[in-house]
């Protein structure tokens, strides 16, 4: 808290000071989402299943993520400092120490190249997996799919990024910290990589393949993961949009082995724009992680569990959007707890408000 104030004062200060000058390179953003979920297995601790890391408290009003944002941008130079808090927070940066549990995003760039458009940025940064983000309001449904929930949301590191002079082509290189790390496990001493390539040959169409490399263990028990993660979006007509992802990975079963556990994942995802303030949005995916690499869970046989979902937006105005979801899982083992039983199968209704400027 001692250290959270001041730079709370430096964010007051300096929004002062870009609002009474328009042409000002600082600008501050701010986003506050809050929702109440009503799980029908009725957890009594209010806690959801450890699968899931948004939207995780059940039948309490919350708030899954509240941050407040400072970007710098010229011509060779930027910057971002963003300070969060809320449920999301407290399960995806539980690992992190101290005051690095409220950084939800922190980096300095400098582009590299006079007439092209080369950065390096390093720092606490988003996620290059996957085309979901922990920014509820930017995307199609109210909660995560499983696979963005299984991935990371943010890493710490460095990234050399090119965008081509038509906007089709973005291709970066990273070298990370670890699987979703600010601060590297103890005795890992050993840098992670990856790489993103975004194409969009149209507005219409976005195709997009992510990797990561890397071990998220000490280096005495060094386990090779390698992840990659597809995903398309795809602009069907002036009132459906369609996306489907996939993500696959692999880790060594042991130190130098040559056996690997797998895991993998599909979802598609439809949405549909009922009025220029209403839209509709369907979910279908798919996890199957049988070695429990990325999903520990209490079954024999892993984690098998597919998910729908039905989702209904309504935007109020251009700062507030409101929401609605109905989810439902199924697993091929009895995982979940439903008054104090075993069953396969988990209801829930979620609702969000989401305030952004």
């Amino acid at each position: 808290m001692k250290i959270l104030l001041p730079i709370a004062l430096l964010f007051y200060y300096s929004a002062s000071n870009a609002q009474n000058d328009s042409s000002s390179p600082l600008s501050i953003s701010g986003y506050v989402e809050a929702y109440y979920s009503y799980d029908f297995g009725k957890p009594s601790n209010h806690q959801k299943p450890p699968f899931l890391y948004s939207y995780n408290r059940h039948n309490e009003v919350n708030i899954n993520l509240a941050f407040l944002k400072a970007n710098y941008t010229n011509k060779n130079i930027r910057a971002n400092l963003a300070i969060g808090t809320g449920t999301y927070m407290n399960a995806n940066l539980a690992a992190e120490p101290g005051v690095l549990k409220n950084i939800f995003e922190a980096n300095v760039g400098v582009k590299l190249a006079r007439k092209k458009d080369i950065w390096l940025d390093a720092g606490i940064l988003p996620s290059h997996i996957g085309f979901e983000s922990a920014i509820g309001k930017d995307c199609w449904t109210l909660t995560r799919s499983l696979l963005a929930e299984n991935s990371p949301y943010y890493e710490a590191g460095a990234r050399l990024s090119f965008t081509s002079e038509n906007q089709q082509w973005y291709v970066s290189v990273l070298v990370l910290n670890g699987w979703q790390r600010i601060q590297r496990v103890d005795g890992n001493n050993t840098p992670a990589f990856g790489h993103q390539i975004t194409y969009k040959p149209n507005d219409r169409i976005t195709l997009n393949s992510s990797s990561f490399v890397g071990s998220d263990k000490p280096d005495t028990s060094r386990q090779w993961r390698i992840f990659h993660n597809f995903f398309g979006t795809f602009q069907l007509n002036h009132w459906a949009d369609l996306t489907i992802g996939f993500d696959y990975g692999w880790e060594q079963q042991s130190k130098n082995s040559r056996q690997y556990n797998k895991w993998y994942s599909p979802v598609a995802i439809l949405r549909t724009h009922l009025t220029e303030k209403d839209q509709l949005a369907a979910r279908a995916e798919y996890y199957h992680d049988p070695a429990k690499v990325i999903v520990s869970i209490n079954s024999n046989s892993g984690f098998r569990t597919s998910s729908y979902s039905v989702n209904y937006d309504h935007v109020f105005s251009k700062a507030l959007l409101g929401r609605l979801e109905a989810r439902i899982f199924r697993s091929g083992d009895l995982i979940f707890v439903s008054d104090n039983q075993l069953t396969d199968k988990l209801f829930s209704i979620t609702g969000s408000l989401a305030f952004s400027f």
